[in-house]
């Protein structure tokens, strides 16, 4: 009797272990995306390669990439953290790194060691601005020393003469007034030919019978032919601010100052930044022009929304 009891035992627990083992290896196998989870809960995961970093890390230990969020120090606005200006409340928000060269900074210096700028900011001498960067936000006017070799070296590339160049044409054409009807095509026809018989009789009194007048070149043209020129210039423009395009960099106050120093004068313009594709008024307003940007012709009738102005 004894020896049957222990066989059925054996038997039993030879049918429930496989059962058993089978049914642990389920809850295992169930208990680890929740471990996944709890680890992941204690840190932060990196969106761009997976790994779990510290809950207090600002960029990810594996690749390098910003994982988390900053707080502006003048405003409390969330900011990137590889971001020096805040574009909620427009201040430069980096103090160990100069706004104007892009030096290191202890963090104690009333000026810059390398460039010599005060930390507080330069004022514009044309337009009385305070800036915190080496061209004026407003004007465009070179504030340093830096900034005004910048601009003489850039004077000298083609590109940049030949931009110079399509610019006039393009103010020119800006400022041009077109015939509004045809009316005033007749208006100007009758204008040319009085002058032409006034300029014949003063010629004749002075004793020349058959004099030579010239006739004036007429710059006016209709709205059709003005915007077409004007659309022709823009299209040349365009090309050659592709060319003069702030590539990618590690420094902000650089990548600032070359995109400045490019600037043309005489046409409306607009920075369009890589960063977040918005349009600025200027590098000035961007939080990472490092990651490039151009240069966009506007025009003065254009209404596109610049998104640093005040």
């Amino acid at each position: 009797m004894i020896n049957d009891n222990n066989s059925n035992m054996d038997r039993t627990q030879r049918t429930v272990r496989p059962q058993q083992l089978q049914k642990e290896k389920v809850l295992q196998h169930e208990d680890q995306p929740m471990q996944q989870q709890q680890q992941q809960a204690g840190g932060k995961v990196c969106p761009f390669c997976g790994t779990v970093n510290d809950p207090e890390a600002m960029f990810c230990a594996q690749c390098g990439q910003p994982i988390s969020k900053a707080s502006c120090p003048h405003c409390g606005a969330e900011i990137d953290p590889d971001a020096d200006y805040c574009e909620t409340c427009h201040h430069y928000i980096r103090k160990d790194v100069c706004s104007f060269c892009g030096a290191h900074l202890s963090g104690n210096e009333a000026y810059c060691p390398e460039c010599g700028s005060p930390r507080g900011g330069l004022v514009c001498p044309t337009c009385h601005t305070l800036n915190e960067f080496s061209f004026c936000k407003k004007c465009g006017t070179a504030l340093t020393e830096e900034a005004r070799m910048m601009v003489k070296e850039l004077q000298k590339n083609p590109d940049y003469q030949n931009l110079m160049e399509i610019v006039q044409d393009f103010a020119k054409l800006e400022n041009a007034l077109p015939y509004n009807s045809e009316r005033d095509i007749i208006r100007e026809q009758m204008n040319i030919k009085l002058r032409e018989r006034v300029l014949t009789l003063l010629a004749q009194d002075e004793g020349i019978e058959n004099p030579v007048i010239s006739k004036p070149e007429s710059k006016r043209m209709t709205k059709e032919e003005l915007e077409e020129q004007r659309a022709a210039k823009i299209r040349m423009l365009s090309a050659i601010l592709d060319k003069l395009a702030v590539p990618t960099t590690t420094s902000p106050a650089k990548a600032r100052n070359f995109a400045m120093a490019s600037k043309p004068v005489g046409v409306r313009l607009a920075w369009v930044c890589n960063f977040k594709h918005a349009m600025h008024s200027s590098p000035c307003g961007c939080a990472k022009p490092q990651m490039g940007g151009k240069w966009v012709v506007l025009g003065k009738n254009n209404n596109a929304e610049i998104k640093d102005d005040k």
